[in-house]
């Protein structure tokens, strides 16, 4: 059973090879929330994750032997990069198998490393499958993303550092994947502070942990926003760990945390993925549960596909009614579209796109749709944007 002397010792392995990251308050977010929230920047590491400190501890501790095999990992990508990273440092020789579904981004980071990349499976069970033949087949040391007591006590040095900085908190929230993080984490943290809670966050879509904990039996998904914690089958190690010093688990569905990420780049002004997302998606989603509460929240990485980004933002926009569709009806002459558009400008919105709708109406021939889709301040603005147009003479709705 992995203990707060392996913790600490760890810590001691990690010193000068991973970043002690800021672990500080969102005045903002807390506002928001309901309760204190403490943020703890893991996207701020060198792979911006924290799955660099168990792989940095387990890499450390190999032999020599062990060292000049190489080793091999199965990851969607931040543990890959954590482990090429300090294989890299240390000089051994690094293969990483990955699923196909893995953004591209972590995939070249990975590959930006020096390790070989192999990808294989639409799933991490069958990454994981296809590592353990290549250890065996090429006689390599494999190094396992979460079930492994050298990792559990790497990632349990978040801890340390998050009591240090912040003595009075009494609430740790951790996101899930097949349970590495929160069994160190809890482990570190229930030592030093009997009395914390810790919580764990799944994504609803992946509850394999989730499952075992609460021993439901949620059905699995095929993929979710949280790649990083989209694990099938969780530890056996980190199971033990969750049972001892786990207070609760909690579910969260992707647009939680899409609202989350947005939250975090809108407010913080800080980049995180889903499964660096899903702690402030969980406090957003259930807030009674953390009212008046000093909360820690692990913002475990930062490594999101630039091109999902980009569509996690438009969505959150318009959840925020900062980006709006509109469809005005007038009359199909010269001057039509004209009119409107200075309505709109009157009323202070901005327009993205505009679609002229002939064929597919039931309005009269000499009539036309017109859709707009217009930036906005808000909800109240988009309401004032259609009285506006309204009183214009125009008939509109937001669609």
């Amino acid at each position: 059973m992995i203990g707060l002397p392996d913790i600490r010792a760890a810590a001691v392995r990690l010193q000068g090879h991973v970043m002690a990251t800021p672990c500080v308050e969102s005045r903002t977010l807390s506002e928001i929330a309901g309760c204190q929230l403490f943020l703890k920047f893991e996207n701020l590491q060198f792979t911006a994750s924290f799955k660099e400190r168990g792989a940095c501890n387990k890499l450390a501790q190999l032999s020599k032997e062990e060292g000049q095999r190489g080793v091999v990992a199965m990851s969607a990508g931040n543990h890959a990069q954590g482990v090429a990273y300090h294989a890299q440092r240390l000089g051994l020789r690094a293969v990483i198998v990955m699923p196909r579904f893995t953004p591209m981004v972590k995939v070249e980071r990975t590959r930006g490393f020096g390790a070989e990349i192999v990808l294989h499976g639409d799933t991490l069970e069958e990454a994981r499958s296809h590592a353990l033949e290549l250890a065996e087949q090429r006689q390599l040391m494999f190094v396992h993303p979460y079930d492994d007591e050298a990792i559990i006590a790497g990632q349990g040095t978040v801890a340390l550092e998050m009591l240090e900085a912040v003595p009075q908190l009494d609430t740790l929230v951790v996101a899930v994947g097949g349970g590495g993080l929160i069994g160190g984490i809890a482990a570190a943290a229930k030592s030093l502070k009997p009395g914390l809670q810790v919580v764990g966050v799944q994504t609803l879509r992946f509850p394999g942990m989730y499952n075992a904990f609460k021993q439901q039996s949620l059905p699995q998904g095929e993929s979710t926003i949280a790649e990083g914690i989209a694990v099938g089958r969780p530890g056996q190690f980190t199971q033990v760990l969750m049972k001892r010093y786990v207070d609760d688990m909690l579910l969260v569905d992707e647009g939680d945390i899409e609202q989350a990420i947005v939250l975090l780049l809108d407010l913080e002004k800080t980049l995180v993925e889903g499964a660096g997302a899903a702690p402030l998606a969980a406090v957003m989603k259930e807030p009674a549960r953390f009212a008046g509460r000093k909360v820690g929240l692990v913002l475990g990485g930062g490594n999101i596909d630039p091109m999902l980004l980009a569509a996690v933002i438009q969505r959150g926009m318009v959840r925020a009614g900062r980006l709006a569709r509109l469809r005005v009806c007038a009359r199909d002459v010269p001057g039509s579209l004209a009119r409107i558009t200075a309505v709109v400008s009157q009323a202070g919105a901005n327009i993205d796109e505009v679609h002229h709708q002939r064929a597919f109406t039931l309005l009269a021939a000499q009539n036309v749709e017109i859709e707009l889709v217009v930036q906005t301040r808000g909800r109240d603005h988009v309401k004032a944007l259609l009285e506006a147009l309204t009183a214009a003479g125009y008939e509109s709705k937001e669609l």
